[in-house]
This record gives C-alpha cells, sequence and structure tokens, in this order.
C-alpha cells in the first residue's frame, strides 16, 4: 500500500514548491511601493487557492478531456465558465482585502491591487504558464510513448521476420540433408563421375539456405537454379523411379521472394505418390514483366491420400503472397485421381484487383 501510495504522489513535493514559489511571486509583486507586508502576505494567500482550482481544472480537466480531444465548443464553454468563476473568487478575495483590511479606504491598499485588471491578468499569467508547461510535459510523454510503440512494433516485425526465415530454411528437412548426403557418399564409393556435381548441387542448396533468403528479394534465376540444384539431387535419389520435367519462359530478371516456390517443389516430392511405381512431377514457369505463372503437378496412387503437407505449404505460402502482392495473386489447388496441382499466377503490374 505505501508503494502505491508513494507512486500515485510522488510529484506531490514538486507541486508544493511550486505553489510555494508562486505565492513569493504574489508577494514580491503585490509589495511594490508598499510597507503593509502582512496584509500582503494575507492577499496572497488568499488569492493561491483561486489560481490552484483554476490552474487544475485547465490543465487536468479542460485541456486532456476537451482541448486535445478537439472538442473546442466543449472546451470554449466550460473555459468561459472556469474564467468567470474564478473572475468572481477574485473580486471576492480584493473586496474583502478592501473591506477587512483596509477598512474602505483605497488609499489603503497596495497600489498594484486596487487595478483589479491587473490581479486577473497576473492571476491568469501563472494559470496560462504551468497549463503550457503541462501541455508540454503530456506533448513529451505522448511522444515517448509513441516512441515506445513504434519500436514495439519495429521488434515484432523483426522476430515475424526472423520467424519466417526460420521456417524458410526448414524448407530443406533434415531428412533430405542425410538422404542427399547418402546418395553422394554412395556416388563417392562407386567412384561416380557425378560425384562432384552432387556436392556442387548441395553446396548451392546449402548457401542459398543460408545466406540468400536473408534478402527481401532474389533473382528469379537464382531461384530457378535453388529449384535446379534441388531437382538434381532428388533425380540421383529417386534414380528411374522419378519422371520430371522442368519447363521455363522466363522473358524478364523480375526479384522474387526467396524460396517462393519450394513449399509446392519439396511437396511435390514429399507427399506425390507413384504410379506403376514412377512419381511423375511436371513444372511449368513463365515470366514476364506484367506477370509470373508457376504450375506443378505431382502424381497420386489412388490409395494415397497424404495432401495435408499441401495444404500447409499451400497456407504458409499465402501468407508470404499476402505481404508481397496484396491483392494481386491467384493461388489455387485442384486434385483428381491420380494428380494433384497447384497453380500461382502473379499480376506484377498491380492492379487494384486481382482475382
Amino acid at each position: 500500500m505505501l508503494h502505491i501510495f508513494l507512486k500515485k504522489y510522488k510529484y506531490a513535493p514538486i507541486h508544493v514548491l511550486f505553489w510555494v514559489f508562486v505565492w513569493l511571486f504574489y508577494v514580491y509583486f503585490f509589495s511594490y511601493n508598499n510597507a503593509n507586508n502582512s496584509f500582503v502576505f494575507w492577499f496572497s494567500a488568499s488569492l493561491l487557492p483561486v489560481t490552484i482550482a483554476a490552474t487544475y481544472i485547465f490543465s487536468n480537466e479542460l485541456i486532456p478531456k476537451y482541448l486535445l480531444l478537439r472538442k473546442y465548443l466543449l472546451f470554449t464553454l466550460y473555459s468561459a465558465y472556469t474564467v468567470i468563476g474564478s473572475l468572481f473568487l477574485i473580486l471576492l478575495v480584493v473586496f474583502f482585502g478592501f473591506m477587512m483590511k483596509a477598512y474602505f479606504n483605497m488609499e489603503e491598499l497596495p497600489l498594484l491591487i486596487r487595478n483589479f485588471v491587473f490581479v486577473f491578468i497576473l492571476v491568469y499569467l501563472v494559470v496560462g504558464s504551468a497549463c503550457f508547461v503541462n501541455v508540454l510535459r503530456y506533448n513529451y510523454k505522448t511522444s515517448n510513448q509513441n516512441r515506445e510503440l513504434q519500436n514495439k512494433l519495429l521488434e515484432g516485425a523483426l522476430q515475424l521476420k526472423q520467424k519466417e526465415l526460420y521456417y524458410l530454411k526448414q524448407q530443406i528437412h533434415p531428412h533430405f540433408l542425410f538422404n542427399a548426403l547418402n546418395t553422394i557418399y554412395a556416388a563417392a564409393l562407386k567412384e561416380s563421375k557425378d560425384t562432384p556435381e552432387l556436392v556442387l548441387k548441395l553446396s548451392n542448396l546449402l548457401d542459398y539456405v543460408l545466406h540468400q533468403i536473408e534478402k527481401p528479394h532474389v533473382s528469379i534465376y537464382d531461384e530457378v537454379t535453388y529449384i535446379e540444384s534441388y531437382v538434381g539431387l532428388e533425380r540421383v535419389r529417386f534414380k528411374d523411379s522419378l519422371v520430371i520435367h522442368f519447363k521455363k519462359e522466363i522473358d524478364s530478371a523480375i526479384m522474387v521472394p526467396p524460396m517462393l516456390f519450394m513449399a509446392f517443389v519439396e511437396n511435390a516430392f514429399k507427399h506425390g505418390g507413384r504410379v506403376e511405381n514412377v512419381l511423375y512431377i511436371n513444372i511449368d514457369l513463365k515470366v514476364t514483366k506484367q506477370s509470373l505463372f508457376f504450375k506443378i503437378e505431382n502424381s497420386l496412387n489412388i490409395t494415397s491420400n497424404n495432401i495435408d503437407g499441401h495444404g500447409l505449404g499451400l497456407a504458409n505460402t499465402r501468407e508470404r503472397l499476402d505481404k508481397q502482392y496484396p491483392g494481386n495473386y491467384s493461388l489455387s489447388s485442384t486434385k483428381e485421381d491420380q494428380k494433384y496441382q497447384v497453380i500461382l499466377e502473379v499480376n506484377l503490374e498491380k492492379p487494384e484487383t486481382y482475382v
């Protein structure tokens, strides 16, 4: 409880010191050309509550709840009420000073107190100064909150990016690396002439996964080279049980998000079914300045219904496409008796809608 109390009123000493300073400020001005110090002390002390009330009404109520929220009509109305109320109270203080301390003798009043307009201006000079400082403090606090919020948003975006990169790197699963290394090892034992090429393909894959995908975009040619390296290793592993065709028509060196197509390619190998002991995969890629077309088909055997992985790959890729090409792409999949097909079309001209 003590901790909560101290936290709530931690600025109270500063407020007390400020109002003591204001009281001394009043005493200093009203003492001009006046020898009756006791009256000046009393008058300044009587004027102080009016100043405090007007200041806190403006700084804690009217400004934050109406002016800063752009409720200008209500702010003007309530400000008028406050000014009129404080004006009435200042008149009472001056009147009681005139009646009780000066005994209805105007000459007994200090010179500056005789001028009611001066007293009113002095009070609202203090009120305005305090409110101005409070508005500056509010703006500083708001700026810090906005900066903290922006930093949190940037931190969240960075974490999402890191998470996205992590999942992208998982496209090369450990089982694939294990199979690829076994394939290279077997080729080395046989002293196959393809061993250096297989090592190079695996090296290209690892380099792409570990370094290239950190870039926001890569060349379509780099993406194609990556797919070809992946397919080359799978071709050696599957041997005669794989028939794959990769057709490419690239008329423009566009930039694309790294590993944009790999979820589909990998799933075709992982979840595809063999027909008469052969896995069939067809890949078709067409690229122009205006559009990108990608289609992949893989065979399914009659007894296999394992396409859950395809659905996961579609969902993950669709999330990336929503960020890169919002409203400008079409992603669909179809399943027939012995074939699963995924088609991705991207309109690179960025129209308002794309279906």
